[in-house]
Parts: C-alpha cells; sequence; structure tokens
C-alpha cells in the first residue's frame, strides 16, 4: 500500500455488497482502532526496553528516534482497515434494528 489512493468505484462496490455504506464506515472506524491499539501496544512494548537518559542536554537517544522513524513510516490506521474491507478480509455483523410498537 505504498499510495494513499481510494477508487470510489471499490466503494460503490463494498456499499452494493453489505447494502450501506455507513454501515461499512462503522465497522472499519471500529476495526481502525483496534489496529491504532495494537500499534500502540507494540510501540510500548519497544519502548520499554530503551534506557531513558538523565541528560538534558543530551540529544535525543537513537534508538527511540529510530523506533519514531518506524512509526511514522507505517501506514495510518484507517487506511489499513479500508484496505481489508476492500480485500473482503474484515467481516463484520451488525445488529438488526428492532422496531417497538
Amino acid at each position: 500500500m505504498s499510495k494513499y489512493i481510494v477508487n470510489p468505484v471499490l466503494l460503490r462496490e463494498i456499499e452494493s455488497k453489505k447494502n450501506s455504506i455507513y454501515q461499512t464506515i462503522v465497522a472499519m472506524g471500529f476495526r481502525s482502532r483496534q489496529i491504532n491499539q495494537d500499534i500502540k501496544t507494540e510501540i510500548m512494548n519497544k519502548m520499554e526496553d530503551i534506557i531513558p537518559t538523565t541528560d538534558e542536554n543530551e540529544i535525543a537517544n537513537a534508538d527511540q528516534v529510530n523506533i519514531s522513524k518506524e512509526f511514522e513510516m507505517m501506514p495510518k490506521p484507517h487506511f489499513l482497515a479500508m484496505k481489508e474491507v476492500i480485500d473482503g478480509k474484515l467481516v463484520y455483523h451488525l445488529p438488526k434494528v428492532v422496531e417497538e410498537d
């Protein structure tokens, strides 16, 4: 996913499969939050191994900089969720609305 291009035709195909683009967007939002939490957990685990420097005049720790650069190069969670939907990897079931009398 080197380019962040969304083809409107693909989104219309998704809409026709699930009958509602809004439900698909909600599902992508939930999945995006899950992906973001996974990335955050992974980065925090990597940062735990780094020994913090106590000198305020010292430049930032090289390991911290490398982890930050790695994080910045990752695709954004909402694009990953969108790709999962387009590729058919994201399966979701929304509850049916029951009308009250």
